[in-house]
C-alpha cells in the first residue's frame, strides 16, 4: 500500500496523485497514526467529481467517527452512499464498496435499534464476503442484535466469532470476545456459572448479576467510570437512579445508540 501510494503521488496524472492522497488518509485512520481534527479538515478541502473517490472520503470519515464514538452522521453517510454508488462503473469497486455500506448500516441499524434490518445486512455480508475480520465483526454484531431476545442465539453468533478469530489467529478480536462480549450477554442474561473474565467493567456486571453488590462496586472504582456501560453497571450495583440516567444521555445524546439504551431504561423503570 505505502509502495503504491508513493508511486502515485509522483505520477503526472493529477487523479493518480488525489487517489494518493485518499488512500494515505485511508491507512492513517487504519493504524490510528493521525489527529482527527487535521484528518477531517484535510477531507473537508480535498476537491474531487469522481465519485470512487468521494466514496472513499465518506468510508475514510466514517471510520474516524467511529474510532472517536461519534455516531451521529452515520444516517447521512449511508444517504450519500445512496447517492454515490450508481455513478460508479467499475463493478469490482462497486461490490467491494457495498461490502463497507453493509457494514456501516449493520451497525447503524443497530444502534437505531432496527433490528430486522440488522439482521438482514448481517447475513447478506456473511454471503458477500469470506474475510475473516469482517466476519468475525458481523457475528459480533448479530450476537449483540440478540441482547434482549435470545441467550442462545447470540450466544451462537459470538461462538461463530470465536472460532473464526481462533481459525485466522486474530488475537484481538478473540481476547475481546472472551473478556468482554461473552461475559456481558452471559451476565445479561444472568448465565454466570463458569464464566469469568479479566475485564474489571465486566467482572463487575458479573458480580452483580450474582448478587454480590459491594464486591462490583469495589472492582468498578479501581478503573476509571468513562463509559455509558460502566455507569450503567455503577448505577445498577448502587440502584443509584442518576448514575442510571446520565448512562441512558450518554447512550442516547453522546453516542446515538438507541439500542444499549434500553439497559439503564430497563434498570430505571424497575427502580
Amino acid at each position: 500500500m505505502r509502495t503504491l501510494i508513493e508511486k502515485n503521488k509522483r505520477s503526472n496524472d493529477p487523479s493518480n496523485r488525489k487517489w494518493a492522497e485518499v488512500y494515505k488518509i485511508q491507512l492513517q485512520i487504519r493504524e490510528k497514526d493521525y489527529k482527527p481534527i487535521e484528518v477531517i479538515e484535510r477531507i473537508n478541502q480535498f476537491e474531487t467529481n469522481e465519485p470512487e473517490l468521494l466514496c472513499l472520503l465518506e468510508f475514510a470519515k466514517v471510520n474516524l467517527q467511529f474510532n472517536m464514538h461519534n455516531y451521529h452522521d452515520l444516517g447521512n453517510a449511508i444517504c450519500r452512499y445512496d447517492e454515490l454508488l450508481p455513478q460508479i462503473n467499475d463493478y469490482f469497486l462497486v461490490e467491494n464498496f457495498k461490502i463497507r455500506y453493509h457494514i456501516l448500516t449493520l451497525t447503524y441499524t443497530l444502534m437505531q435499534n432496527e433490528i430486522i434490518m440488522t439482521r438482514k445486512h448481517g447475513y447478506k455480508l456473511l454471503n458477500l464476503t469470506c474475510n475473516p475480520e469482517i466476519q468475525v465483526s458481523t457475528h459480533i454484531k448479530l450476537g449483540e442484535s440478540y441482547t434482549f431476545d435470545s441467550y442462545s442465539q447470540g450466544m451462537f453468533h459470538l461462538k461463530e466469532a470465536l472460532k473464526i478469530a481462533k481459525e485466522h489467529n486474530l488475537t484481538s478480536q478473540i481476547e475481546f470476545i472472551e473478556q468482554t462480549k461473552i461475559p456481558f450477554l452471559a451476565a445479561h442474561s444472568n448465565k454466570t456459572d463458569n464464566i469469568t473474565t479479566t475485564d474489571k467493567s465486566e467482572q463487575a456486571h458479573l458480580e452483580i448479576m450474582k448478587g454480590n453488590h459491594k464486591k462490583a462496586i469495589e472492582i468498578l472504582e479501581q478503573i476509571p467510570i468513562d463509559t455509558p456501560f460502566k455507569k450503567y453497571y455503577l448505577g445498577k450495583a448502587k440502584r443509584d437512579k442518576s448514575l442510571l440516567l446520565q448512562s441512558y444521555k450518554d447512550f442516547v445524546y453522546k453516542r446515538n445508540d438507541n439500542f444499549f439504551c434500553r439497559l439503564p431504561l430497563r434498570e430505571l423503570k424497575i427502580l
